[in-house]
């Protein structure tokens, strides 16, 4: 039976009955024919390709489904949708925008999903389901998957913009050399999940047009939301990015206004002590016919006409406000 196959998988990670009131009973005997299932599949193990196998599905669809690779898109077959994700991998030692992909199998009466690494997306529709205020129907269990798998986006993309702006209102307080750092790996975290979340936005709308004569009409409200809500992130992570290119252009300008004024300081100096070793190197020859050499006032006269340049040439300086 397939309650034996599934229990007996090492692909199996969990399988729940939808009993249209919102909660969900763990699958532990075949379901009834009209009773709708949601049946959850972990594709790194090597029986996971069997396992959809004796559920019925297709060779290709099941091929599509264990994939190593895959980019977010919606297909779809006589036998239903197949549409694949990304979420926010929120997994101990992982960097977010690694993102988890999560493949979907969904039929009017039949939900598969299949990942590799833990989506805490699912953890919390599980969690709806035990306390019994979760979905009712296959279709509207799909639309609450993407609203949660939006849920967590949301709350990544927050974060990179709340450091961002960390970074913007105090930028004068920061180790230059650090926020510059920490505004590159910000904007390689940025293009890592947009590579991503633009298809996402295209998969979703494409679900969105294929699907919306089928489905419910407060359905097709809420897929229609979810749509727009990854667009949004789409375009804030785009404005993200600007604004990441607009402080390092910011942080630029800093390091060279720090280096054009320790050049300046620099040249100041040289300009001082430039006549004065001039004066000393003429004095200091070691040849006959050097006037004063004979007379005890020379030094004082030569420190007194030295003094004398470097005052002048502060004037001058002062004069021109350059100093």
């Amino acid at each position: 039976t397939m309650s034996s196959v599934l229990a007996s998988a090492r692909c199996f990670v969990h399988g729940v009955i939808l009993n249209g009131d919102g909660s969900g009973t763990e699958l532990k005997s075949d379901p009834e024919p009209n009773q709708r299932l949601w049946i959850h599949l972990d594709y790194s193990e090597n029986d996971c390709a069997d396992t959809l196998k004796s559920l019925g599905l297709p060779d290709n669809i099941i091929e599509s489904l264990v994939r190593v690779s895959t980019r977010p898109r919606t297909l779809a077959e006589k036998e239903g949708f197949l549409v694949f994700l990304r979420a926010v991998n929120l997994n101990p030692g992982d960097e977010p925008d690694d993102m988890v992909s999560l493949r979907v199998w969904l039929e009017p009466d039949r939900l598969i999903t299949v990942r590799q690494r833990r989506v805490y997306s699912i953890q919390d529709i599980r969690k709806e389901l035990d306390a019994g205020k979760g979905s009712k129907t296959i279709h509207e269990l799909f639309i609450c998957l993407v609203e949660r798998l939006a849920d967590r986006i949301s709350e990544y993309v927050d974060n990179m913009e709340e450091k961002l702006a960390a970074f913007e209102e105090n930028v004068d307080d920061f180790n230059v050399s650090q926020v510059r750092t920490e505004v590159s790996s910000l904007r390689r975290q940025v293009a890592s999940v947009r590579r991503y979340l633009a298809p996402q936005r295209d998969a979703l709308e494409s679900f969105y047009r294929l699907s919306r004569n089928s489905l419910e009409e407060r359905l097709v409200y809420e897929l229609h939301e979810q749509t727009d809500r990854t667009v949004r992130y789409v375009e804030d992570l785009d404005l993200v990015k600007e604004r990441c290119m607009v402080l390092q252009e910011e942080l630029m300008n800093l390091i060279a206004q720090e280096q054009n004024a320790r050049m300046y300081v620099l040249s100041v100096v040289a300009a001082i002590f430039l006549p004065i070793s001039f004066v000393t190197g003429l004095f200091g020859m070691n040849v006959a016919g050097l006037p004063g050499v004979e007379d005890p006032t020379a030094f004082i006269l030569v420190a007194g006409s030295m003094g004398t340049i470097v005052v002048g040439i502060l004037l001058y300086f002062k004069f021109k406000r350059w100093v």
